[in-house]
């Protein structure tokens, strides 16, 4: 028999009891269901962190070094463009460029707000417009006011209304950071920022640019440090680090940290691969469990059709045909089952995630939708075997009595 009518005939018999056949397949469906989905969080967190902390680009990787003043009320800055030229000049074999590192999502400042001090304030700084807030009054930045470097700045809604009591009442009026007096020309909606992980949740928005101007657009407590491509970046920044205790322009007032955000990824990445192995194959059980529901079908169904058998038999049809029906048969009902199950699991992803913190959402890969109907289409050939082989090996002459 050709291969379409195979699978015609497998789809017929499927069909004579739909109640059976759909019943079989929930175990599958749940199964699938449970490892797409924790497969789809999973790699929803990595990308997360991925987007957060990822410093390789086109091959060059970065790491960073942080000062640490011994005095905790100190104001003196790390690092200055003398420790980035001595950085230079030392590893500049390996070093394709160290530059000072500047906060931008939720920096804290005790800003002047009217004519009172707040403590525990954030401003996010951004170099570009944005169209993730909504603007409750005034109006947003333009490109005009970063370029330029305008005093201007916006405003959280909560903050303008313990503030000013209504939005309106903010427009126009000053916020004070450092040396800068900003206008507030915009009030924006208020967003959820628990965990400090939302840039656009933070109490007010202001210009990187301005922000960081002057002295502290070459000076602070951070610098970036991007290396060639096949440069060993944490072995390098270990013995910058070191490097920098000893010449550094602060070398004396505190202690250097290095951070290598790549191999932290990396191990994170490790962590959540193995958590999420361990509970996919705990999700797995019940494809096993479901497998035996399948074999347990197939039997029936070979019993039930035993006529049928040996009336393909007797037209001519091999043993190996009937064997292929059969598989194809519990191939079939698994697969479909993975699909609807992937369908499931991926749709659950998506609602979980709605409800997860720090703007985790739902991925499903390519090799996800792989697995799912890779998996499924196994337990069909493992638990359909040997039904398929007892059809196969009916004998004829056995039947026709």
């Amino acid at each position: 028999m050709k291969n379409t009518e195979l699978l015609r005939s497998a789809l017929q018999s499927l069909r004579a009891n739909p109640k059976r056949s759909f019943l079989t397949t929930i175990g599958i469906t749940i199964g699938i269901a449970a490892v797409i989905t924790i497969l789809a969080l999973g790699n929803g967190v990595k990308k997360r962190i991925s987007d957060e902390f990822n410093t390789t680009k086109n091959g060059e990787q970065s790491t960073y070094l942080y000062f640490t003043p011994s005095d905790a009320q100190s104001t003196t800055a790390g690092f200055n463009e003398a420790d980035l030229n001595l950085i230079q000049e030392r590893f500049g074999a390996k070093v394709k460029k160290a530059a000072i590192s500047h906060e931008t999502n939720n920096v804290s400042v005790s800003p002047i707000v009217g004519n009172q001090r707040l403590d525990s304030t954030k401003i996010s700084l951004i170099k570009q417009p944005t169209k993730k807030i909504t603007i409750m009054a005034g109006r947003n930045l333009t490109t005009s006011d970063l370029l330029n470097a305008e005093p201007v700045i916006l405003m959280k809604e909560s903050l303008a209304k313990k503030q000013y009591h209504t939005v309106q009442n903010a427009i126009g009026t000053s916020v004070t950071i450092g040396e800068i007096n900003y206008r507030v020309v915009g009030v924006y909606q208020s967003q959820n920022n628990q965990y400090g992980d939302n840039k656009y949740g933070a109490d007010l928005i202001g210009n990187a640019r301005l922000f960081y101007s002057g002295t502290t657009a070459t000076t602070g407590n951070g610098i970036k440090l991007t290396f060639y491509q096949g440069v060993n970046a944490s072995q390098t920044t270990k013995k910058i680090k070191k490097y920098m205790a000893k010449k550094g322009t602060s070398a004396h007032d505190g202690t250097y940290m290095a951070y290598d955000a790549g191999a932290e990824l990396a191990k994170v990445n490790n962590m959540i691969t193995g958590l999420t192995a361990f509970i996919s194959a705990i999700a797995g059980i019940s494809l096993f469990i479901a497998g035996i529901g399948v074999m347990n079908m197939m039997y029936i169904s070979v019993s039930e059709r035993t006529q049928e058998i040996g009336i393909r038999l007797a037209v001519g049809a091999s043993p190996k045909n009937v064997m292929a029906q059969f598989l194809l048969e519990a191939i079939v009902l698994t697969v479909g089952g993975g699909l609807l199950g992937f369908a499931i699991g991926w749709g659950l992803a998506g609602v979980i995630s709605n409800f997860m913190p720090y703007n985790i959402h739902a991925v499903i890969t390519l090799g996800s939708f792989l697995l799912a109907f890779g998996v499924s289409a196994s337990v069909g050939i493992i638990f359909g075997i040997l039904p398929a082989k007892q059809a196969a090996n009916k004998n004829l002459i056995e039947i026709l009595r």
